[in-house]
């Protein structure tokens, strides 16, 4: 069976959504798919007003015909909303193939930080591209009702998974030097983020940052007292997540927050809101806490097991998200097909 996967979320970015994307390919090529992406790095791009480390495919309609018409795909999946996904989805709405998309960001929230643009106005756009879908894959049962309080239809959940084999608590990076507890936020640097919240609080011990992205230069130039560590992967990423005593979490806009996951995988209980992401993530006091005010979300959660929250994540395993995701796509011979773990 070939699975096309259209995204304008891709390398360089570093983000949730295309750590999602490469993994669910890697194992769905594990249970025997034939994978194919189709990703800005194949076209001419311009950067993203007021976010340029996100590309724009510039006029990439008949390129993407042509990819889509010589893998002759069994299944379409529309990641983004973007120039590509929009030209996936006027390439299957031309030839009446049946596609799946997905909804891993709140775009219309993140716009409205940027420009003034009301929310009804995005969701309405975002409504009409998806509604074409065969179903709409989104990460979280709470994101899943707010879709559908907004008149989205044919929503399938579809949660994320950690690759517990990277993330795990060996091996801690030892912060000597810096004093304790260490609190580390890690994700985009992004004014969606929320990362001030986090900044502003008078915390003991450290508060460090891990990641990049358009607010960097901004926030380490407001906050000197905070630790900008700038972009980890792999293992040496969960080497520092691991040697941190709190995770914390300020973004009120991520619909699932992969990174929770990691965090906990590493062994370093959560705090966050109670919001969209991790209401739905953590679902267990023993591994994070959930509070309105942040400061004493990560009071609490400080107190908490660090062998608990690694055995709470042993319970996202990405063979699980990937057999989900292959049972919903919407294959031309409406056969259901589900991955082979």
């Amino acid at each position: 069976m070939r699975v096309i996967i259209v995204t304008d979320a891709w390398h360089p970015q570093v983000n949730g959504v295309v750590r999602t994307l490469e993994t669910t390919g890697r194992y769905l090529e594990r249970s025997g798919f034939e994978v194919r992406f189709v990703t800005p790095a194949a076209f001419h791009t311009v950067p993203c007003p007021t976010y340029p480390e996100i590309r724009l495919a510039l006029w990439p309609g008949r390129r993407v015909a042509a990819m889509l018409d010589d893998f002759d795909p069994d299944a379409v999946h529309i990641a983004t909303e973007g120039p590509l996904g929009q030209a996936a989805r006027r390439w299957c709405r031309a030839r009446g193939r049946r596609f799946t998309t997905s909804f891993h960001t709140q775009f219309p929230e993140y716009i409205r930080l940027r420009v003034p643009l009301p929310l009804a106005v995005s969701y309405a756009w975002l409504r009409r591209f998806h509604a074409a879908a065969a179903r709409t894959l989104v990460p979280t049962a709470s994101q899943r009702e707010r879709l559908a309080a907004r008149g989205f239809t044919n929503l399938c959940l579809w949660q994320r998974g950690v690759d517990t084999d990277i993330f795990h608590p060996g091996e801690a990076f030892d912060y000597a030097g810096l004093p304790r507890p260490i609190h580390v936020y890690m994700g985009r640097v992004a004014v969606e983020k929320n990362i001030e919240a986090f900044l502003a609080l008078p915390l003991p011990g450290s508060q460090l940052v891990i990641g990049d992205g358009p607010d960097l230069a901004r926030l380490r130039a407001r906050w000197p007292r905070a630790r900008f560590l700038g972009a980890k992967f792999g293992r040496e990423l969960a080497r520092h997540l691991a040697g941190a005593d709190v995770f914390v979490f300020p973004s009120r806009t991520d619909t699932f927050g992969l990174v929770l996951l990691e965090a906990l995988a590493c062994g370093v209980p959560v705090a966050a809101y109670p919001v969209t992401g991790p209401l739905d993530v953590v679902t267990d006091a023993a591994v994070g806490a959930l509070d309105e005010d942040l400061g004493r979300a990560i009071e609490r959660a400080r107190g908490l097991e660090r062998a608990a929250c690694a055995e709470f994540a042993r319970g996202y395993a990405w063979e699980h998200a990937t057999a989900v995701f292959a049972s919903n796509l919407a294959f031309r011979d409406t056969r259901a097909v589900t991955a082979r773990a």
